[in-house]
Parts: structure tokens; C-alpha cells; sequence
């Protein structure tokens, strides 16, 4: 990975986009793409669209969700201790003894998810944290010195791990679901621009917000958009770490490749043109299959207006919703360069439906 693209990586990945306040993740994002397109546009829920061939009647996207999972401030007690509420899908079970960032209106406010010492508790006895017993400690001890921090019911908070690189194969961090993703669809812009590719059809490079909370953010800007194709990258299991059972998690394996998922949502003219670009260009690929749902930001686009030609492409990471997601290097590589392949091999009006 060249350096500045590296540079990008941290620093979008190490910055807090928590669901429903994405902001300052998107500034980032945009000001990244920014070189590579030729306009963008904002929705009102914070959705940022780069465009390259703004007037072309041909749409096609590539699309990852922004946001990450947090928690919101929801009961304060007289001696200043906090109890929260799932913003997304956070695990109760990793937050004790995590440190934490409050988004206030006066800037960042430090806290930790506090704990009873193992010399104070019958460890027989011990029962998983829970929504309902943990809770969050920011130095306060009256329910008044905490709201004077800036603090109040509804505050989001966010884990505060940073990216790091391990064993020189692995990128590690929190929320990588999906900001890898979003830096994913923006190196493919950069690498369109940088080796002069002229696309024959209007490109809609998407960063969709409030996916965690059930696809709203895509919802939203497929039915602005009206595409005529989308291509969405998200993360998916690897399933090769203790505790997975492949029979009904599936044989997905970081480091393997892009992994290419079939199912009702995903349009099978356009899957097979994905497989026969990785194949074409000798790009490591799996396979997985979704259930009703894929539970991605595919969905939404796929059922979106008339319906859009809808694909998925996840890249493999261990550990989802924790503070060390962890995917392949190599993998990232791929992913961009499957979508990038794809892109300048489709041409203009292509028609994906199963009769004519």
C-alpha cells in the first residue's frame, strides 16, 4: 500500500463515526475522494456521494456504510455512575475495563467501563456482563459533576482502541466494520483517476450512513441515486478461530480472498460477471451464501425503486464488533482491485435482467 494511502487508513479508521453521527468521519472520507471526482453531494442524514460522470444516464455504485457501533448515554446515577444503551450491536460481554471517548458539545470526555475487582466477587458465582449491569465511570461522583462535563441522557460513547498492524500481515482496529470499506471504494476512485480511465457510465462512489441501525443511511440514497447497478463492499466472518462452527457460519478465511455471496438479494448476471472478472484477472475469490438477507447495505439497494442489480463483495474479518477487528492485508488489496477490474470492464447500458 503506497503511504499516503496508508496514512488515510489510520486516520479515518482511528476517527470516531458512531451511528447517526458520522460527520467527522465523512469530512475525512471526503476530503480523500475529493482529488478523484468530479462532484458530490450530501444527503440529509449525512450520506457523502462522489460522482465521476455526473451526466451520464447509466448509474453505477460502489457503496460501504460509514457508521460503527456505539452506545448512548442512558441513566445517570445521584453518585455519578452511567448506564448505557446499544447504539447498533455493541457487546456488553468486551466492555468492561475498556476505556471510552463521550462525544460531548464540549469536546471529548474520558471514561472506563468500571468493574468489581476479582478479590471482591465469589468468581463461582460470576455471570457475563450485560447491558444491564455494566457501566461507565468518567471521574464524577455526583450525577451534577457529570452533566457539568457535558454529559447528559443520550451522550454517545465510543471505545477509543487504535489501529495497529500486526505481524506485518493484519491490519487491526475498531470499527473496521466498515470504514475499511469506505476506504476500499475510495482507492478505487483514486486508482481510476491516477491511471486515466474514461468510464462510459456515471460512477456514484457511496459512503452511506446508519447501516448498523438497519440499512437506513443506503435506503436513503438508493432511492435518490436510482442505479442502475450497485456494487456493495461490507465485512463478513472469518470463521477459522476457535469458537466458530463453519456448518453454519460457513468456511470463509482471511488472507483467501474476496468473499462473493449468494442469495435471493443478489442479482446472479451480475454475481457471475464479478466471478468471471476475479477469474479473468487471476484475483483469489470465496464463496459464501446468505440466508433471506444478506444483512447489508445490498439490500437496501436491492429492493430499492424498481429494483437495482445488487452484488456483494465482503472482505473476511476476525473478530466483528470487538475493538480488534482484524482482516488481511492482502485481502484489502484484492477486494479494491476486484471492484476496480469490474468497473472498467462493464459497459454502459448493460442489461442484467434474467429474461429479455
Amino acid at each position: 500500500m503506497r503511504k499516503e494511502s496508508f496514512e488515510f487508513l489510520e486516520k479515518y479508521l482511528n476517527n470516531a463515526s458512531p451511528t447517526g453521527f458520522e460527520a467527522e468521519g465523512q469530512k475525512l472520507w471526503l476530503e480523500y475522494l475529493k482529488p478523484y471526482i468530479d462532484e458530490y453531494f450530501v444527503d440529509t442524514y449525512g450520506t457523502v456521494v462522489g460522482v465521476i460522470n455526473p451526466e451520464a444516464e447509466y448509474k453505477v455504485v460502489i457503496e460501504a456504510h460509514a457508521d460503527e457501533i456505539s452506545w448512548f448515554v442512558n441513566y445517570i446515577t445521584d453518585q455519578g455512575y452511567i448506564y448505557v444503551r446499544r447504539n447498533g450491536g455493541s457487546d456488553a460481554l468486551i466492555a468492561p475495563s475498556m476505556r471510552v471517548n463521550f462525544h460531548t458539545r464540549k469536546g471529548l470526555v474520558k471514561g472506563v467501563f468500571g468493574w468489581p475487582a476479582i478479590h471482591v466477587r465469589k468468581v463461582e458465582n460470576d455471570k457475563a456482563p450485560t447491558i444491564e449491569n455494566i457501566f461507565i465511570d468518567c471521574g464524577a461522583s455526583s450525577k451534577a459533576e457529570v452533566e457539568e462535563m457535558g454529559i447528559h441522557v443520550g451522550t454517545v460513547v465510543t471505545f477509543t482502541d487504535e489501529m495497529m498492524v500486526m505481524n506485518d500481515k493484519y491490519y487491526v482496529g475498531r470499527a473496521l466494520d466498515n470504514r475499511i470499506g469506505g476506504f476500499m471504494i475510495a482507492e478505487v476512485a483514486r486508482m481510476l483517476h491516477e491511471n486515466k480511465k474514461k468510464l462510459p457510465f456515471g460512477l456514484y462512489i457511496v459512503n452511506a450512513v446508519q447501516e448498523e441501525i438497519g440499512l437506513r443511511g443506503a435506503e436513503m440514497i438508493a432511492h435518490r441515486i436510482k442505479p442502475d447497478v450497485a456494487i456493495i463492499t461490507d465485512v463478513c466472518h472469518d470463521t477459522q478461530s476457535p469458537m466458530y462452527e463453519k456448518k453454519t457460519n460457513g468456511d470463509q478465511h482471511c488472507g483467501k480472498g474476496p468473499v462473493l455471496t449468494y442469495g435471493p438479494a443478489v442479482q446472479n448476471n451480475l454475481l457471475q460477471m464479478i466471478i468471471d472478472t476475479a477469474q479473468k484477472k487471476e484475483i483469489p475469490f470465496q464463496r459464501a451464501a446468505a440466508t433471506r438477507a444478506t444483512g447489508t447495505d445490498t439490500d437496501a439497494f436491492a429492493y430499492s425503486s424498481e429494483g437495482v442489480a445488487s452484488a456483494l463483495i465482503s472482505l473476511p474479518l476476525k473478530y466483528m464488533h470487538t475493538t480488534v477487528e482484524t482482516v488481511h492485508k492482502e485481502d484489502v488489496q484484492n477486494v479494491i482491485k476486484l471492484m476496480y477490474e469490474f468497473v472498467i470492464q462493464l459497459e454502459a447500458g448493460h442489461d442484467f435482467r434474467y429474461l429479455k
